[in-house]
């Protein structure tokens, strides 16, 4: 059987997958790779055209009856998250966000309700930022440990304020698997992607050498913090303060009238 499998052109994912795309673990399928925005991600999983792949964990509101959710490969930080910035104004009417499903977007509208959106590439925001365009810009990625060497100032670290809230890590993104393949090949794709992710820790360099590929810019110093920050303990299992964070993430964002309710399976 071969699996289309879906992951984001960025060093955190790159990292995570390198051992499993590279063969360097077990793996009964094959594999057919699609690397694009997570953005996109997000809107082909709910269409379902995906057997495996990376999503923000705003969008699984939406693709939960399609999708089992892997403990193995989420993407959360303690304390720490997606970050709005400014430029020299102080008043934030309109906000640079990157994209509808991004948890980030959504953790914006919970933190800063009043607040207005426009989607911009995440790429992009800081451009928005700086040229005036809009008065603040919420940062994924790589932006998120570069914006101060760009004269850009924090405003709020969303994954501190959720920590605030909640006692709970930043639920950001996870990897699932299409419930159509059954629990036992979801469950064969979860141990294979753990033992991706064991192989990318015990060959660090290795990894981080294939990861650089995808670091717009970064070095290796930097590439390294990044993955750092997203590759942890929750990513090799979520365990239940992960589950929890999920949970409340998506009940908060139903009883607040941005997302419908959903129930999911963890694999």
């Amino acid at each position: 059987m071969e699996l289309l499998i879906g992951h984001s052109p960025d060093p955190d994912d790159a990292y995570m997958f390198y051992a499993l795309k590279a063969g360097k673990v077990n793996f009964p399928f094959k594999i057919r790779e699609f690397l694009v925005d997570i953005e996109t991600l997000n809107k082909l999983a709910i269409y379902g055209r995906l057997d495996v792949t990376a999503i923000s964990t705003h969008a699984l509101a939406y693709v939960a009856d399609k999708y089992y959710v892997l403990k193995v490969g989420a993407s959360m930080g303690l304390r720490y998250g997606p970050v709005v910035v400014g430029g020299g104004g102080s008043e934030v009417e309109l906000v640079a966000v990157p994209g509808t499903y991004a948890t980030a977007t959504l953790l914006l509208r919970l933190a800063m309700p009043k607040v207005k959106t426009v989607e911009v590439p995440f790429d992009r925001i800081m451009d928005a930022v700086l040229s005036g365009a809009v008065d603040a810009g919420v940062l994924i990625h790589e932006g998120q440990i570069t914006y101060e060497r760009y004269g850009l100032r924090r405003i709020m670290d969303l994954g501190e304020w959720w920590y605030e809230q909640t006692k709970l890590p930043t639920p950001l993104g996870l990897d699932v698997v299409k419930a159509s393949l059954g629990l036992d090949n979801a469950r064969v794709i979860r141990d294979a992607l753990l033992e991706s992710l064991k192989y990318a820790m015990q060959h660090r360099d290795e990894a981080l050498g294939y990861a650089m590929r995808f670091s717009r810019g970064l070095n290796m110093s930097d590439t390294g913090k990044f993955v750092d920050m997203y590759v942890n303990n929750y990513t090799m299992d979520m365990g239940s303060d992960g589950e929890r964070a999920i949970k409340t993430l998506l009940q908060w964002a139903h009883d607040s009238g941005l997302t419908p309710e959903v129930n999911f399976t963890i694999v």
